[in-house]
């Protein structure tokens, strides 16, 4: 750990305060993410649920994932600075020299506050959909936006409702593999291991966010609260899963303690679109034009697909964004990090 303390820190810093400003990184975001896990503890006790975690998909599993990505970004990442002609013992040199036991060990805790947010964020997600939607005001707000119009009915009546319905589809299943490639991805190969942890706080701050919004209003979807505006859509995989979904959430609602009781569909915020801008916010951190570009569109396309699919109000979009520009606002400070890395020449 000393040498990457040293490696990392500028001429004119003391060993004592660099030692400080590394330690603010563990700290502040092990602080904030373990307020959030006493939080789901609590809120454990008040419903009388355990925590829960269905065929370790969102810890267990997950942990593995991340490992396996990790471990293929830092070798892809070994074998492009090694260079031509590729050596096994020169890139083995360039992974051993970045990738010391105190990096290693450094990441890691940021790539584990990030599972435990995720597995309590799920728990909390569950448990709020014991409470009573209220749909029909986020209907009533999508109308008065468009001037007593469905955003989803208008967006059809634009695009078709069959080309483009598979090709929004598409553009909308892709979120699942860029987050789970995203954050392991910006630990591994950031420069900086502080950048890795300004994002990182970025990521757990937007689930912490997203998970206030669904408790602030619970919600379940167009798709099932005004079901006629998607009936002209063919059927897609996307209607299984969310006919899966409602299944889960009247399970839990008739027996909670059941041992399979765990819902997972909540309307506001759209953390579809939050979490893709907090990926978005990734890119422009590290100065990455064309990728902060090409983000931009990913985040334009995933707006309209929430909507069109029938997963998200429009105004749950608004408010994924401004959640995602809140979690970049509060990431920086939470590990001590005031400024982005000076772009390299």
């Amino acid at each position: 750990m000393d040498q990457l303390i040293a490696r990392e820190s500028t001429p004119t810093s003391s060993p004592a305060t660099t030692s400080r400003l590394w330690l603010a990184g563990p700290i502040g975001l092990w602080a904030v993410v373990g307020t959030f896990v006493l939080l789901g503890v609590i809120r454990s006790v008040q419903v009388d649920v355990p925590f829960r975690d269905p065929h370790g998909a969102y810890w267990w599993s997950r942990v593995e994932l991340t490992a396996s990505i990790f471990v293929g970004c830092v070798l892809l990442e070994g074998i492009v600075r090694a260079g031509l002609p590729l050596s096994p013992a020169r890139v083995w040199s360039v992974i051993r020299e970045k990738w010391t036991v105190g990096r290693l060990v450094y990441s890691w805790g940021a790539l584990l506050a990030y599972h435990a947010t995720y597995l309590t964020y799920h728990n909390l997600k569950s448990w709020n959909d014991l409470r009573t939607p209220r749909d029909g005001m986020l209907l009533d707000w999508d109308r008065a936006l468009f001037f007593g119009h469905s955003p989803a009915v208008l967006i059809h009546d634009l695009l078709g409702e069959h080309v483009a319905a598979w090709i929004l589809f598409v553009w909308y299943e892709t979120f699942p593999t860029l987050v789970v490639v995203a954050f392991p991805a910006c630990v591994a190969l950031a420069k900086r291991v502080k950048d890795a942890y300004v994002c990182i706080a970025a990521f757990v701050w937007v689930w912490m966010l997203g998970t206030g919004t669904y408790y602030l209003i619970p919600s379940l979807g167009p798709f099932h609260s005004a079901p006629q505006e998607f009936s002209g859509l063919p059927h897609m995989p996307i209607q299984d899963t969310q006919a899966r979904y409602m299944g889960q959430w009247e399970n839990l609602r008739a027996d909670p303690h059941a041992h399979d009781a765990f819902a997972q569909v909540a309307a506001f915020a759209s953390l579809h679109v939050g979490v893709a801008a907090v990926i978005l916010g990734v890119v422009w951190w590290h100065r990455m034009r064309l990728a902060t570009i090409a983000m931009t569109i990913f985040v334009a396309g995933t707006m309209v697909a929430t909507v069109y699919l029938g997963w998200h109000f429009f105004v749950d979009d608004l408010a994924g964004l401004a959640i995602a520009a809140l979690a970049w606002i509060l990431g920086p400070p939470t590990v001590g990090v005031r400024r982005r890395p000076v772009r390299s020449s």
